[in-house]
């Protein structure tokens, strides 16, 4: 017998798990999460986060879609803002570089992950909430 029978195990498969150019072509695994991602989402042209945890890829360096950016590492997402017409982003950093950037939020977004980071700086012991309400 061999040795996977001896642990009661099947051998693992391969998973491709880079869904790009070399995988399939209409989703993209989550680095934070694990989740299968659609590469469409409401809202908007390019998904460059996960809809789940809000985690992107440092992929995108001066245009959206334009996947020119060399780092190719983790952006966790850090704040909100709110544009001029209205429009909420994503604030991310990328944990490689640190270089921050702006990502438009997806229809099919979490709603409690964007609460729970729109109500960080609320948390945030170190400020006093009084003076955040007063702005």
């Amino acid at each position: 017998m061999g040795r996977h029978r001896s642990s009661g195990r099947r051998p693992q498969r391969y998973k491709d798990v880079t869904h790009g150019r070399t995988g399939r072509g209409d989703a993209f695994r989550c680095v934070g999460c694990r989740l299968d991602v659609p590469l469409t989402a409401p809202g908007t042209a390019h998904r460059n986060h996960c809809p789940h945890c809000l985690t992107s890829l440092h992929l995108d360096r001066r245009v959206p879609g334009d996947r020119a950016a060399e780092c190719r590492g983790r952006m966790t997402a850090l704040s909100m803002s709110v544009r001029a017409d209205g429009e909420w982003q994503l604030i991310h950093q990328c944990r490689s570089c640190g270089e921050l950037g702006a990502n438009r939020i997806a229809g099919d977004d979490n709603p409690l992950a964007l609460l729970r980071l729109a109500l960080r700086p609320l948390t945030d012991s170190t400020r006093p909430i009084r003076a955040l309400l007063t702005l």
